[in-house]
């Protein structure tokens, strides 16, 4: 069975790199929303930069995830074959491009950072990357993907 397990490409020490750095960017971006959220009910603008803070990680993390992501994608075939393949890359993709959205959203100055553009994208965000987590949940714990012997 270990043998027909679609193996990582980009690894560190047979260690797959993409789960690795996954757990960042959905952190920040939950973050976001919720301190976005806090910012919405106080107005107090520490939370509108921590806001723009974890956008901004959120965002260079996800760019490190998604490279390492696209590599193990892009060179292997059996990856490309898991059902739940396309629609988690895809996804990703889409939240990535809303996260660098939203830090453009973020950099403005007081209520306009946030409410409602900003918040709407957050939320937007991490509704995506809800589904494509669990999507990324089963390619390993399903399909194997990444997953070293």
């Amino acid at each position: 069975m270990a043998d027909l397990r679609p193996r990582s490409t980009a690894r560190i020490a047979r260690h797959p790199i993409h789960p690795m750095l996954v757990p960042f960017p959905i952190a920040c971006f939950a973050g976001t929303l919720l301190t976005d959220l806090a910012y919405w009910r106080t107005a107090d603008l520490m939370w509108a930069d921590f806001s723009a803070w974890l956008v901004t990680v959120g965002v260079i993390m996800g760019l490190l995830a998604g490279i390492a992501g696209l590599i193990d994608f892009a060179s292997n075939r059996a990856v490309r074959r898991q059902a739940p393949a396309w629609p988690h890359a895809i996804g990703n993709a889409i939240a990535l491009v809303l996260g660098i959205f939203n830090m453009f959203v973020h950099s403005r100055d007081g209520w306009t950072s946030v409410v409602p553009t900003g918040l709407i994208l957050s939320a937007v965000t991490v509704l995506i990357l809800i589904v494509t987590a669990w999507l990324g949940g089963s390619l390993v714990y399903r399909h194997g993907v990444g997953v070293a012997d």
